[in-house]
Order: C-alpha cells, then sequence, then structure tokens
C-alpha cells in the first residue's frame, strides 16, 4: 500500500489529540504529507430550536471559532508533528463526519488517522465498545484505510 497523504481530522479534544504520535509515526514511515482538518460547528444544527440567528452572529462566532482553532492547531504541529516532512492545516465548517468524507475525496488521502472517541466522549468509561458517532460514519463510508486509535490505551 502506497501512503502519501494522510488525513487526521481533530476535534482538538483531549482523545483526538492522542492520534497525534500515531499521524507522526505515520508520516515519517510513508514520507506522507499530513493534513490535518479541524471541523468547525454546525452552529445551525443547534440553533433551530432557539430560532435562527442573523448572518452577522453567525459568521462572528465562526470567524472566532476558526481563529482559535488555527491557533491550537499550530501549537499541536509544533509539538507533536515537529518531525512530519509535509504538514497542511485545514479549517472549515459543518458536519464532522460530511466534511471529513469530503476532504478525503477532495485531497485524495491516502489514510484517515483518528481516534474513536472524540469531544463529549472524554468521560466515557473506557470500557465502552462502543465507538463515537463520527468515528462510526468515517469507518463505515471511508473509501480509503482508517487507521483508528483507542484513545484510553497509553
Amino acid at each position: 500500500m502506497e501512503v502519501r497523504t494522510i488525513l487526521w481530522p481533530t476535534d482538538l479534544s483531549k482523545n483526538s489529540i492522542k492520534a497525534a504520535k500515531h499521524v507522526s509515526s505515520l508520516a515519517l514511515k510513508y514520507q506522507a504529507k499530513v493534513i490535518l482538518l479541524y471541523v468547525g460547528v454546525d452552529l445551525l444544527s443547534y440553533f433551530r430550536a432557539y430560532g435562527d440567528p442573523s448572518k452577522d452572529q453567525l459568521e462572528h462566532f465562526q470567524s472566532w471559532e476558526l481563529k482559535q482553532a488555527k491557533k491550537h492547531l499550530e501549537g499541536v504541529c509544533a509539538q507533536e508533528l515537529k518531525n512530519c516532512p509535509n504538514i497542511e492545516v485545514k479549517l472549515v465548517q459543518g458536519d464532522a463526519a460530511s466534511e471529513i468524507l469530503k476532504t478525503i475525496e477532495e485531497a485524495k488521502a491516502d489514510m484517515v488517522v483518528l481516534t474513536s472517541h472524540g469531544r463529549g466522549q472524554e468521560d466515557l468509561d473506557q470500557k465502552s465498545a462502543d465507538f463515537g458517532g463520527v468515528a462510526k460514519k468515517i469507518l463505515a463510508n471511508s473509501p480509503v484505510p482508517v487507521h483508528l486509535v483507542n484513545p484510553f490505551t497509553k
């Protein structure tokens, strides 16, 4: 299997950052490019119960969120991926699973690395056999191999 591009989607949670050592190791092994993907929160899926925010409110929050995420991602690159030969940071808004699957196709990724549990799952019982929602969708629909990391192991 030839691996030229590795997609690492992260929600910047404590769990998802635990995939970094796997990403770094695989990138070095294959001398692959790493695309570090952050998908901003799909705010419209939350606001339906409260009414729709104005366009200005939505754009302001989305802009702020992506700026904060970019700062955190730069820190992750500097600390966790410093040995990787080629890194691209990509920030998008929308549904996490849909955007990950879209990025696999657009970037022609050869592999996806993600954790079995991300944000919202950090206090989950470590013995749970069930994966997080995004991980389930990616495993079921990815056209490329998925390297799934258990964030509860050392």
